[in-house]
């Protein structure tokens, strides 16, 4: 069997180049990634799923082997685009996506015609609204080079923030923010450092924004859907999950349990979530 991994390029309708790693062999599945994170977060996903799929692990534009800096003209439309171009260029027709890759392939799903299958983890949908105020101030952050604060505001404004960084004081938590990047950036292997991904957050949270209030327009997606989430996620993530299983007509709820957040990535629980996509995708 080949685990052999290539990774390729292909130009999206604005002239970006979006790179993605391609393994295995079968159908194709895209795997999209949320926030914080680059190709190599999926590593362990995308291995168990390539013994029976073609795994096409897509790098979001502005990190990793899809570099571009953020414009204030961005609209989730572009990224629709980068998914369509990937999709087009390698074949695949079934989509997975984690929290803000997640709301990105919920749209595809919802305004592309390709699209067959859709597996979602926890899309951070907000019943009261996200902190549009917050992201504002995150984004002066980032344009400022204030990498520590820019850190602990991506958490607590996207509600994901641990306990201890939640409940502490601002500035003990911007101190706590630099310690996190320091140490973080010592750690080996090819994964982008967070430093590094914290610029192209600003399409996260643009994504999210735009897409916020919106849910109910996913009741027009038609091909069959695969909600995942993790009891161990912050509880408006789970609430989100069931609303979303109450809109899109063909849709089905796995919840996992002790899984968190990061339940794709190779630090959550990979094998569980490669078994259940391997199930809802030979269906």
């Amino acid at each position: 069997m080949d685990f052999s991994i290539v990774t390729e390029h292909v130009e999206s309708r604005d002239g970006t180049s979006i790179g993605y790693l391609r393994q295995g062999t079968g159908p194709g599945i895209v795997l999209v990634q949320g926030a914080m994170a680059d190709v190599h977060a999926y590593r362990d996903l995308a291995l168990a799923l390539s013994s029976s799929f073609t795994v096409i692990t897509a790098e979001r534009r502005g990190r990793g082997i899809s570099p571009r800096p953020y414009t204030a003209d961005h609209t989730i439309t572009r990224d629709i685009e980068d998914l369509d171009a990937v999709m087009t260029a390698t074949g695949a027709t079934k989509l997975f996506g984690l929290s803000s890759g997640a709301v990105i392939a919920l749209e595809a799903a919802r305004t592309l015609p390709n699209v067959e299958q859709l597996a979602v983890y926890e899309p951070p949908f907000y019943r009261d609204g996200i902190d549009r105020d917050g992201i504002r101030r995150l984004n002066v952050e980032i344009e400022r080079g204030q990498a520590g604060a820019a850190l602990i505001d991506a958490l607590v404004i996207a509600g994901t923030a641990p306990a201890l960084i939640a409940r502490a004081p601002r500035l003990v938590a911007r101190v706590l923010g630099r310690v996190i990047l320091a140490i973080q950036s010592r750690q080996p292997g090819p994964a982008s450092s967070l430093r590094d991904l914290l610029p192209g957050v600003r399409y996260d949270f643009h994504d999210v924004t735009e897409r916020d209030g919106h849910i109910q327009d996913h009741a027009s997606i038609d091909c069959a859907v695969l909600l995942l989430s993790g009891t161990a996620s912050p509880t408006f993530l789970r609430t989100a999950i069931r609303d979303l299983a109450g809109i899109i007509p063909d849709s089905r709820h796995t919840e996992f349990d002790r899984l968190g957040h990061d339940g794709p990535w190779n630090s959550g629980g990979p094998a569980q979530i490669s078994a259940a996509l391997h199930a809802f995708f030979t269906l």
